[in-house]
């Protein structure tokens, strides 16, 4: 869904805005429209506080048109730094996490802050962005304030050969491809007794899973390392370096059941540059 918006959670909070730089940045590469969403849980007991707006008892009617301008506004300046870019917003009721899953169903991508006040306060991992990430019907972006990135850095990827890792290296394939920068392919393993290296039929098949990707990108640089290491710890390391780090939902070592893997989860907390969490819609 290429062609389909980039939808943002956005609540005038500084990882919000850094969240929305990075989106105006990607639509600017694909050509994608962008919608601002702001969200805010109608609260019946405790008092509310949202960015510009005195602390009352939600619903307020004065508080939701201060809502809409800030949104509204925050549209119409990145319009005007973006004159080629498409760029609405809207104000939604509900659960944050709630409303960015349904919204997703129709996004090609979500893009959140790691942290945010008003509608998203506590949007932390563990919180509203490990709860859209696990969730969302579309890859989530998690973007944290101070993780900026070179744009010439490579874009990394954990790919253990389960499918939503191969998933993931598509998504990372493109988006690599697409800002004309390096991809870094990361197998992680675990040493043996006496060190000994990760089984040969894993090397064996994250190489074959690389290379259609090689043919349909033949002028993409492409690096494949095999480290000995915690995934979670190579890809957090990996995003020292990296101006997007990408991972799946889950890999081969999470339950079936579950919807968000622990890799994930520790990846989207710690790294050092945007976490792009994938799975197959």
């Amino acid at each position: 869904m290429r062609d389909a918006e980039i939808l943002v959670g956005y609540d005038g909070s500084t990882d919000a805005s850094v969240a929305l730089d990075w989106a105006l940045a990607e639509a600017e590469h694909s050509g994608q429209p962008v919608r601002l969403a702001y969200v805010f849980e109608w609260l019946t007991v405790a008092s509310w506080v949202g960015p510009g707006v005195a602390p009352g008892i939600w619903p307020d009617d004065t508080a939701r048109r201060q809502a809409d301008d800030l949104v509204r506004k925050a549209a119409a300046d990145a319009a005007a730094a973006h004159p080629g870019l498409t760029i609405t917003s809207e104000v939604y009721d509900g659960p944050p996490a709630l409303v960015l899953q349904e919204r997703s169903v129709d996004a090609g991508l979500l893009v959140l802050g790691s942290r945010g006040h008003g509608g998203f306060g506590g949007l932390l991992a563990g919180s509203t962005a490990v709860a859209a990430a696990a969730h969302a019907h579309c890859p989530v972006v998690v973007v944290r304030d101070g993780t900026a990135s070179e744009p010439k850095a490579p874009v990394a990827v954990g790919v253990d050969g389960s499918e939503p890792s191969l998933v993931a290296l598509g998504f990372a394939t493109e988006r690599a491809a697409q800002r004309r920068v390096p991809l870094r392919v990361l197998h992680a393993w675990t040493p043996g007794p006496g060190g000994a290296a990760g089984a040969p039929d894993e090397q064996t098949a994250v190489e074959e899973a690389l290379e259609p990707w090689r043919r349909t990108f033949p002028e993409l640089d492409i690096t494949l390392d095999f480290v000995a290491g915690s995934p979670a710890g190579t890809l957090i390391e990996s995003s020292r370096s990296a101006q997007l780090v990408v991972v799946g939902s889950r890999g081969r070592g999470g339950l079936a059941g579950m919807l968000l893997g622990s890799v994930s989860q520790q990846v989207i907390q710690h790294a050092g540059c945007p976490v792009a969490v994938v799975r197959e819609r």
